[in-house]
Order: structure tokens, then C-alpha cells, then sequence
């Protein structure tokens, strides 16, 4: 069987940050990753669970909300996918950057977090996101398309 792409990350060298994890055809995955690999502690779930409903909420409420595939956590509770489409490098950073920037911005309730709206509606840590978005965006706010190559 092969190896996803994923698995062919050397994870010892990542850092947080934002990367290109792939291009397939006219969609690009982006890795936001948070949290340096195999160093807990790792994002909580209720903190992943609240920067994952503000993430898709203002990126798809964004000027490009018509070409966002998706966005969602990573299993290993490092960080996050974002895949979007008919987008440049450049573009699609920026786009990362305001939205991170909203997030950690976000006064009131949390979308989507009631019963009827959310599978798990009482698992929701705003204080706990907020504090990791504004550490996140620390690291992000000066990045380049220069830098989302991943290491080796």
C-alpha cells in the first residue's frame, strides 16, 4: 500500500507555521499547524472544536468563500487542513492570516454551537481558542509564500 503524503512529512523538523501539504489539480491543502509535532501539550479538543467552527464560519463568509473546499482538524491535534481551490499562494496566505486574525477577534456566542446546529455543542473552549489564535497568529503574521514549504 502507499504512504499518504502526509506520512512523508518528516515530523521531527516541523515547526508551527503554514505549509502547502498538497496540490491536487486545481485544489491546494494548506497545514496550519499549531503545534510542533510529537511535543504535548496538543490542542484540546474543545479548543480545536472552537477554532474549527469560527475558522469555517468567517473564511466561508470571506471574499473567497466560493472556492473554500474545506477546513478541519488534524487527528493528531497539531493543527489543521484547509483546502481551497483556484487559489494562489499568495492569496490563500493572506486569506489564512485575516481569517486567524477574525477568529482571535470574535466577541459573542460561538456559531454553530447550539444542539440543533453541532453533534457536540457542549464541548467549546472560546477562551482557550482565542489564546492559541493570537499565540498562532504571532507566528503566521509575517510569513510568506517563501515559507510554506515544508522543511526537511
Amino acid at each position: 500500500m502507499d504512504r499518504i503524503a502526509s506520512f512523508c512529512i518528516n515530523h521531527d523538523t516541523l515547526v508551527p507555521g503554514v505549509y502547502v501539504s498538497r496540490i491536487d489539480g486545481d485544489i491546494t491543502t494548506y497545514d496550519l499547524r499549531f503545534i510542533k509535532p510529537n511535543t504535548p501539550p496538543y490542542l484540546p479538543n474543545p479548543t480545536m472544536h472552537t477554532i474549527e467552527h469560527l475558522f469555517a464560519t468567517y473564511v466561508r463568509n470571506s471574499a473567497l468563500k466560493d472556492k473554500v473546499v474545506y477546513f478541519g482538524p488534524m487527528g493528531c491535534r497539531t493543527g489543521f487542513y484547509f483546502l481551497i481551490k483556484d487559489t494562489d499562494e499568495k492569496t490563500a496566505l493572506q486569506l489564512i492570516k485575516n481569517t486567524i486574525k477574525e477568529c482571535m477577534e470574535h466577541e459573542g456566542e460561538i456559531p454553530g454551537s447550539t444542539a440543533v446546529e453541532c453533534g457536540n455543542y457542549l464541548e467549546h473552549d472560546p477562551k482557550d481558542a482565542k489564546d492559541k489564535l493570537l499565540w498562532y497568529y504571532g507566528i503566521i503574521k509575517d510569513l510568506t509564500t517563501e515559507d510554506l514549504k515544508y522543511p526537511l
